[in-house]
């Protein structure tokens, strides 16, 4: 499993809206600036699915990353399995008015596992900014 994390200066209520809501997802869910998510769908409960267009911006690539929630412990955690049947897990671990974010998810096959923790913390770093400037 690999794993990512921050902590954010917003209550958990707050901080999983922004993870989950569409409307906020298409705000922060791209790894580096030459990137975004245009569009971002999420039926939050379990046995519904979300999908996010992950694009380049210059329209060179995009793909559609999608899970299916298959437990939802409210505003504590969401256990997911991703459309490439990797598990993966996300703990909202509420600290006062700061919540720590955990990802915890299986690696895939095609990049290096220094690769996929990379991006998938830089994500999380631009959630981060996202929430805290909200």
């Amino acid at each position: 499993m690999i794993e990512v994390q921050t902590q954010i200066r917003a209550s958990v209520e707050t901080v999983l809206d922004c993870f989950t809501n569409p409307k906020h997802i298409i705000h922060w869910n791209f790894a580096s600036p030459d990137w975004h998510c245009p569009k971002a769908t999420n039926d939050l409960k379990e046995g519904g699915e979300f999908h996010y267009t992950m694009a380049a911006k210059d329209g060179s690539f995009e793909f559609d990353f999608w899970g299916t929630f298959q437990k939802i412990e409210d505003v504590k955690k969401l256990e997911i399995v991703l459309g490439d049947d990797r598990k993966m897990s996300v703990i909202f671990d509420s600290k006062g008015d700061e919540t720590i974010l955990t990802e915890l998810f299986e690696p895939e096959s095609e990049n290096s596992i220094e690769l996929q923790k990379a991006g998938w913390q830089a994500i999380l770093s631009n959630f981060k900014n996202y929430v805290e400037a909200k």
